[in-house]
C-alpha cells in the first residue's frame, strides 16, 4: 500500500498550467524531497497535498482514500517562516493543536485531557531540545529554536504525513546542521511519511530517502503558460532508518527513550 498517490494530476490557474500529468506513488515512511528551479510547482504540489489547493484534473489519495478537500489532522506542516503563534508561550504553542482537535470551537481542554496534553507537549519540547524554555514566547527564542518549536507543534497532532516547505532555508549553516540531526532523529523514531521542498541539493541528499526533481520540458517564455512542470528525475537513496530506535511518540501516545 502506498501512503500517497498522485494519479494523473494537473494544476492549472485559468490558462496557466503549473503542473501536468503528475503520476507518483510515495511509500509509507519515506522521506521524499522535492527539488527544482523556482516557479516549477514544488510548493503548489505541497499545497495540494496539504489540502489548501485542489487538483484541476486527476486525484490524490492518502492511504487509498481520496484526500479530503481541506487541511486535516492527518497532515502536519512546517513552513520556512516560523509558523508559531507569537502571543503564546512555547508550551501553549504545542498544546494548542491538541486543544483544537479535541475541544472544537471552544479551544480549551480541562481536567484529565488538559493534563495529558500538557504532559505530551512537555515530552515533545524535551525531544526537540527546548526543555527549560516552556514559558518563553517565540520572540525570546532564536530562529533555530523557533523552528524546533514549529516541529514540536506539528508533531503534537500525530500526523501521518509531515510536510516541510523550505523549513531550514532561513537558518545559519551551523544551526541548520543541528536541525538536520534533529529532523533525522524525529523521522527515524516515528512512522512518519515526510515530504519536503528545498532548493538545497546537498540538503536533499542529506535527508531524503528519495529525491524527486520537477522540471519544465518547455520553458521558453511563449511556452510557460501552455505547458507545466513534470517529474523529470526520481532518485532512490539508501534507506536511513535505524532499526530498534525508541519512538518520541506513537499512534497511541508518546513514548520516550527506553532504558
Amino acid at each position: 500500500m502506498s501512503a500517497i498517490v498522485f494519479d494523473k494530476v494537473w494544476k492549472e490557474y485559468g490558462d496557466h498550467i503549473v503542473l501536468e500529468q503528475i503520476d507518483l506513488e510515495i511509500e509509507p515512511r519515506a522521506f521524499l524531497v522535492l527539488v527544482g528551479a523556482s516557479g516549477c510547482g514544488k510548493t503548489t504540489f505541497l499545497r495540494m497535498l496539504l489540502g489548501e489547493e485542489q487538483p484541476s484534473r486527476g486525484a490524490i489519495l492518502l492511504e487509498d482514500k481520496p484526500l479530503k478537500p481541506e487541511p486535516d489532522f492527518d497532515r502536519g506542516v512546517v513552513f520556512q517562516r516560523y509558523s508559531v503563534f507569537p502571543h503564546l508561550t512555547a508550551l501553549q504553542n504545542v498544546t494548542i493543536g491538541r486543544e483544537f482537535e479535541l475541544s472544537g470551537a471552544c479551544g480549551r481542554l480541562f481536567g484529565t485531557k488538559r493534563r495529558a496534553a500538557r504532559a505530551d507537549a512537555l515530552e515533545l519540547l524535551a525531544a526537540v531540545g527546548l526543555t527549560g524554555h516552556e514559558d518563553k514566547y517565540p520572540s525570546a527564542l532564536s530562529g533555530g529554536m523557533q523552528q524546533r518549536l514549529a516541529l514540536a507543534q506539528a508533531l503534537m497532532r500525530k500526523p501521518k504525513v509531515l510536510l516541510l516547505d523550505e523549513p531550514f532555508g532561513a537558518l545559519d549553516p551551523g544551526i541548520r546542521a543541528e536541525i538536520h540531526v534533529l529532523m533525522k532523529r524525529i523521522w527515524n523514531d516515528t512512522d512518519l511519511t515526510v515530504v519536503m521542498v528545498t532548493h538545497d541539493l546537498r540538503e536533499a541528499f542529506e535527508l531524503g530517502t528519495r529525491v524527486i526533481a520537477f522540471e519544465r520540458p518547455r520553458d521558453r517564455p511563449e511556452e510557460r503558460e501552455r505547458y507545466g512542470a513534470r517529474l523529470s528525475k526520481d532518485i532512490e537513496l539508501w534507506p536511513k532508518k535505524i532499526a530498534g530506535s525508541a519512538a518520541i511518540w506513537t499512534r497511541h501516545g508518546p513514548s520516550g527513550p527506553q532504558a
